[in-house]
């Protein structure tokens, strides 16, 4: 089955084409963007371009997490190549924002990659003078335990792989680029895996099967359950597992308390776009003393949860964040804000995100391969004097900061028993001169001992 002027096509994996866009409709149906500037224009015929070559990672996912064995072909031309960073290929086996094999052009050459969070593994690559200049067909094939890549029908490298299942995806790095011709087929022979649940497993089967990705029959208001969760007065060395999916379309508002019995949430819709832009609605709406518990986001998390006053957020978990993990409004310089619990994965930027005046409290959290676990806003329209109170957290690099505050409008953050695995010094405290308009300025990366008081400090 091919695409056509209908857009993407899906089907199930039967020894024919499974996916095909080959962008002649006009629109990006059936994608799933996160970060970047995407768009389909006309490059010699209507392709899908990442036009901002300044996003440092820019993708477009589509398919099915529980594919796992198939061969991966798209053309790809790279607009703008410049610089160590840049990067346009693909990705297969994605299973989530920050975790896919992929096949890239480089300047100069074309490299075979498996990326895991931060942890990046070059498993092959092949000089190509031209990979900054026109179109290139890239290729991958993973199949059970390897990956291999070709450009142009030459074989790039192969390797061993420790990803076994997930989507397809466009991806650039520091780079424009244009997409076209996306083709997914099964290989032959390959075992098949079911939809992801908490309870799925493996089965065998001549080719695989594809299934819906995210499953929408779970309950929309999930009972309790018994599974274990991070205990509220010790840092979790553990994520919980899932107890089943839902995925919402709209935002969820909760007033009172929602226990999500360990339930994965996900975006779809209007949420499902997991990219990183400014504006986007979140996935939970918490009012003014609402308490969040006991609940799993996946990707794509849209723009998390947002908070509306003082709120709870317990044994809340973040498995890829999107823009930001959550977001804190409100008016009231009374009301308190706390995180107590939980953990949070990938956060480019931010994990948590300070808008409203009032006290912030992040307790027995941990995180790993995020910016910032939290920023008071250094550039909203309307400031105030906040304050940040963090204890008993352990975050893996790479961190930028655990706290970015701006002392200028009086801020100050404590900052108390806190691990850094893989960190130094810097990555405590930075201080901002905050604005109403344009960008903060930092001026110190470093406790002050005034605005930010940091102590029992373990660098690991």
């Amino acid at each position: 089955m091919v695409a056509g002027a209908v857009g993407i096509t899906a089907t199930a994996f039967a020894g024919s084409t499974s996916l095909s866009d080959n962008f002649e409709d006009g629109d990006t149906a059936g994608w799933s963007k996160s970060g970047g500037s995407w768009a389909v224009v006309t490059d010699g015929s209507k392709a899908l371009r990442q036009s901002d070559a300044a996003s440092a990672l820019a993708r477009q996912f589509a398919g099915d997490t529980g594919w796992t064995d198939y061969t991966l072909s798209a053309k790809v031309r790279a607009v703008t190549l410049s610089g160590s960073a840049a990067t346009a290929g693909i990705a297969a086996r994605a299973g989530g924002a920050h975790e896919f094999d992929r096949l890239v052009l480089v300047p100069g050459a074309v490299r075979l990659e498996e990326v895991k969070g931060s942890a990046v593994t070059v498993l092959g690559s092949l000089t190509l003078a031209s990979a900054a200049t026109g179109f290139h067909t890239l290729r991958l094939d993973v199949s059970g335990s390897t990956v291999t890549g070709y450009v142009d029908g030459a074989k790039v490298g192969s390797g061993s792989a420790k990803l076994t299942k997930g989507r397809v995806g466009l991806i650039t790095t520091s780079a424009a680029a244009s997409f076209d011709d996306v083709s997914v087929t099964a290989l032959a022979g390959a075992p098949a895996t079911t939809a992801p649940t908490a309870t799925a497993t493996a089965t065998a089967s001549p080719t695989p099967t594809k299934t819906t990705a995210a499953p929408t029959t779970a309950s929309p208001s999930p009972t309790k359950t018994a599974t274990a969760t991070a205990t509220p007065t010790a840092v979790a060395t553990s994520w919980p597992k899932a107890t089943g999916t839902t995925t919402l379309t709209a935002t969820k508002a909760v007033s009172g308390t929602f226990d999500g019995g360990n339930v994965e949430f996900i975006g779809g819709g209007a949420l499902g776009d997991g990219g990183q832009d400014e504006g986007q609605d979140p996935l939970f709406q918490l009012a003014d003393g609402a308490t969040l518990s006991n609940v799993i986001i996946g990707a794509p998390a849209a723009d998390g949860v947002h908070c509306a006053g003082s709120c709870t957020l317990k044994n809340v978990w973040w498995l890829d964040v999107g823009e930001d993990a959550a977001t804190f409004k409100g008016t009231s310089a009374s009301q308190t804000m706390t995180i107590d619990g939980g953990g949070a994965m990938h956060a480019s930027d931010k994990v948590f995100q300070h808008n409203g005046p009032g006290t912030f409290v992040i307790k027995n959290f941990q995180a790993s391969d995020i910016g910032k676990l939290y920023r008071s806003c250094g550039n909203c329209s309307k400031q105030f004097a906040r304050k940040v109170q963090i204890s008993n957290v352990t975050v893996t690099a790479p961190l930028k900061t655990l706290a970015g505050i701006n002392p200028n409008l009086g801020d100050t953050a404590t900052i108390t028993n806190a691990t850094i695995i893989g960190g130094k010094a810097t990555n405590v405290c930075a201080l901002f001169k905050g604005v109403t308009s344009g960008e903060p300025t930092e001026t110190s990366n470093v406790p002050d001992g005034v605005a930010c008081i940091a102590t029992g400090i373990t660098l690991k």
